[in-house]
């Protein structure tokens, strides 16, 4: 009988055992290991950094106006025109730049085109111009029959003429 009091009682403290084991056992498999705590850290001081670096950053702007607004409103008289000026400078060289591009891509492409080479679109061009030259032939047929047809109205209207 004593054998049967001290069975239960071991199997309740070993059992009691394992389930505290297999908690544990549990943290340890859903613990972070060392790679995601490092990830961590530096996400939370680079965050920090950065919110601080963003205050500074607003903190000096709104000091720089606070300080340097009246100046800026006295001295407009200067700034406008100048701003005008460097605007329309500024806009002129970089349309200028954008339009070289675009004539030495042109350039490029009717080069290749011309050499016999088909770059890309070449084919369009082709059937553009084939298009054209139908049309122009059909145009000079109409206006060589609608000629003969006004010319001969003009002699029956003229017999003299």
């Amino acid at each position: 009988m004593a054998d049967r009091q001290s069975g239960p009682t071991r199997s309740t403290r070993s059992g009691r055992a394992s389930a505290g084991s297999s908690l544990l056992r549990r943290l340890q498999e859903h613990a972070p290991n060392s790679t995601q705590v490092v990830g961590f850290l530096t996400l939370v001081i680079s965050g920090a950094i950065l919110l601080l670096l963003t205050g500074l950053t607003i903190t000096g702007t709104v000091m720089a106006l606070i300080f340097l607004g009246p100046i800026l409103l006295l001295t407009s008289p200067i700034w406008v025109p100048v701003g005008t000026v460097v605007f329309v400078a500024v806009a002129g060289f970089l349309s200028m730049c954008g339009f070289g591009v675009a004539m030495l891509a042109g350039a490029t492409w009717m080069y290749k085109y011309f050499t016999g080479r088909h770059p890309v679109g070449s084919d369009r061009v082709d059937y553009a111009r084939s298009r054209i030259a139908d049309t122009a032939s059909h145009v000079k047929d109409y206006a060589r029959e609608y000629g003969g047809y006004l010319q001969s109205r003009v002699k029956d209207a003229a017999p003299g003429a």
